[in-house]
């Protein structure tokens, strides 16, 4: 895979069934190894010793999961067969992956073209079952191709929302990517001051309305900034309550990444649980501090706590150095953080008011400014141009059908 399609599996995969059918000891080893990966932590992985004839036997009488993983010695049309027969059984939307003897591209392009989801040589490693399952897990939920990036303060004060903001009018306007801003912090969101709209909906509104798949009350709770860039425009909350749970607010996530290639979520100043679901789920993460030692204490905490929600994974963890030269002599030099942080600083932003405060207390765009559209495109665009490959979804690159679609019959497009 390449270094974007990387990065677009690495975020905790949804609750769902796995199930291997091999009788190859190392396949099921490598199988059993999916359980370490944190990646894996909902998916409920099941090796079994046996073939195409075991699955079909099994799910004659029980429901079938969510993705189906097959070895076989030999693929011929009585194997071909013998497939099409697994999915006469099979719930509609089960998906398969098939692991075979040849590493032949014609074997490989009609197994494609019949609908199972990948095909993989053996003998296969965990690291490389890891990769492949999880690509077909998330085109299950409809988000293949779609970013999720999730932005966190150390402390309050250090202006992430803010930065979210420039971030989501910078990809929408500058690399004309379709955008999806929102807030986690209910009644404390500032949003609406920055981008110019009166707050008509609560958290709790938005996730109700995807819990029952309302997408016409969705899309009145989104407040359209221009054609590349929307904003769910909750902030009606009462302030001193408690906001949405870390379930429901994930299928709120997963409705708009449906809707949106590039979801950009603000969680600084929201619930512990909602920080840790979202930084899970996210394909990238920014964390942002002052150049300060109280910030940069509380930073190199929440780094660290980052890293260990994502498995001890730090690969798409980026630091934002916000404000700096506001209080010259009291800053912390760029190598001392780097030394302490044990990470890059993937960013500085200048301190100046005039470009940011002002542009924010007057609910002017931020890329509608010369000067802040500029630090926008030197300091903050850098961080995503090279994953924006994963968002380039055409309908030519989606298959007729799945496994239990078109030849085989069953298995249902993605919307």
């Amino acid at each position: 895979m390449s270094e974007a399609e990387n990065q677009a599996t690495s975020i905790l995969l949804p609750s769902s069934k796995l199930a291997v059918y091999s009788k190859d000891p190392q396949t099921l080893e490598a199988a059993r190894g999916l359980e370490d990966d944190w990646r894996f932590a909902r998916v409920r992985v099941a090796g079994e010793d046996g073939d195409v004839e075991s699955a079909i036997r099994v799910y004659e009488e029980i429901k079938s999961p969510d993705l189906i993983v097959i070895q076989t010695d030999t693929i011929d049309d009585s194997f071909t067969e013998r497939l099409g027969e697994l999915a006469g059984h099979c719930e509609e939307g089960t998906s398969a992956i098939i692991i075979g003897p040849d590493n032949d591209v014609n074997l490989y392009r009609k197994l494609i073209d019949m609908g199972v989801s990948d095909y993989m040589v053996r003998p296969v490693s965990t690291e490389d079952l890891a990769e492949v399952v999880a690509k077909a897990l998330i085109e299950k939920i409809g988000v293949t191709g779609s970013r999720l990036i999730a932005l966190t303060g150390a402390k309050g004060g250090v202006g992430t929302t803010i930065i979210a903001e420039a971030l989501a009018c910078g990809i929408a306007d500058i690399l004309g990517q379709k955008t999806m801003l929102l807030d986690t912090s209910g009644g404390w969101s500032t949003l609406g001051v920055g981008l110019g709209f009166e707050p008509s909906t609560t958290l709790d509104e938005a996730v109700r309305a995807a819990e029952a798949n309302d997408e016409d009350s969705i899309k009145r709770m989104l407040h359209r900034v221009d054609e590349r860039l929307q904003v769910l425009a909750t902030g009606g909350d009462v302030m001193l309550e408690d906001t949405v749970s870390a379930e429901q607010f994930e299928v709120l996530i997963d409705m708009l990444m449906v809707k949106c290639p590039i979801v950009i979520v603000d969680v600084s100043h929201s619930p512990a649980a909602l920080q840790r679901c979202v930084i899970a789920r996210a394909n990238q993460i920014m964390v942002v501090s002052t150049p300060t030692l109280p910030a940069l204490r509380l930073a190199r905490s929440l780094v660290q706590e980052v890293r260990e929600v994502r498995g001890g994974d730090h690969g798409e963890l980026s630091l934002i150095v916000n404000m700096q030269g506001q209080a010259a002599s009291s800053e912390v030099s760029k190598n001392d953080i780097e030394k302490a942080m044990e990470l890059d600083v993937a960013a500085y932003l200048p301190f100046d008011p005039k470009v940011f405060l002002s542009n924010e207390s007057e609910s002017k765009k931020l890329t509608d400014d010369k000067a802040a559209r500029e630090v926008i495109n030197k300091n903050l665009l850098p961080l995503v141009r090279k994953y924006l490959a994963v968002n380039e979804n055409t309908d030519e690159d989606e298959p007729d059908g799945g496994f239990l679609d078109g030849i085989l019959g069953k298995l249902k497009k993605k919307a």
